[in-house]
């Protein structure tokens, strides 16, 4: 058990241990939460759900977490009992492919996606794979989050993206570049993450996806 914000958190070494200096995460996603529209929230790669959940009880908007880990879904169901906020939580085990509708909207996402390089693992011992895994450069599940976001945020919706490098950041910037989201800021704390801000217009624009949505098109899962 940790304490996460004001919650209490529950977990073992079969998912990624929560990371308190990733309470600024929901505090932030809580702070945007404010100037938005009403809707929903989505959490993407949830693990033990504090993120999400704390954001939850923050603005007391509902909540979808949704994780490949049948695991961590089930301390994700666990900790929204817990917290006091299972009435505004609902807990879905798969893809993000496969355990969102096509037109399903949220009008904030949160994602803490693996984002360490597979040469890098080794540096974790402690850390399930499947927690922490991104690929070569870290950003094979980070991309997906991007394209979901894409795919499912409101117009006039923010999103807020936890990466491990401000190159990383740089990446993200270029699969949206033109396309309707747009990098609003990036917040870099060293040893701590870094945060990227994403936005869509409230009107849509007429632009074309960007180029990054349609060479991920099909990757997401």
């Amino acid at each position: 058990m940790i304490r996460f914000g004001q919650l209490d958190i529950d977990f073992d070494d079969r998912v990624l241990t929560p990371r308190t200096w990733t309470v600024r995460q929901s505090e932030w996603a809580a702070e945007l939460s404010a100037e938005l529209p009403d809707g929903p929230m989505l959490e993407l790669c949830s693990g033990a759900g504090q993120i999400g959940l704390l954001a939850a009880a923050l603005t007391g908007r509902r909540l979808v977490c949704v994780d490949a880990d049948p695991v961590a879904c089930a301390f994700t169901r666990a900790n929204a009992e817990r917290a006091g906020v299972s009435h505004l939580v609902e807990v879905r085990h798969g893809s993000m492919e496969h355990a969102l509708d096509p037109d399903e909207r949220f009008v904030l996402v949160i994602a803490d996606p693996p984002w360490v390089p597979s040469a890098e693992v080794g540096r974790y011992p402690e850390d399930p794979l499947l927690a922490i895994d991104g690929g070569a450069d870290g950003m094979r599940v980070a991309e997906m989050c991007v394209t979901t976001t894409a795919r499912h945020l409101s117009p006039g919706g923010s999103a807020v993206l936890q990466l491990g490098t401000p190159a990383q950041a740089d990446r993200v910037l270029e699969l949206v570049e033109g396309g309707d989201l747009s990098v609003e800021e990036v917040r870099d704390s060293p040893g701590e993450g870094v945060l990227v801000h994403l936005a869509r217009a409230a009107v849509p624009s007429m632009t074309r996806p960007a180029a990054g949505y349609r060479e991920l098109e099909g990757k997401v899962g």
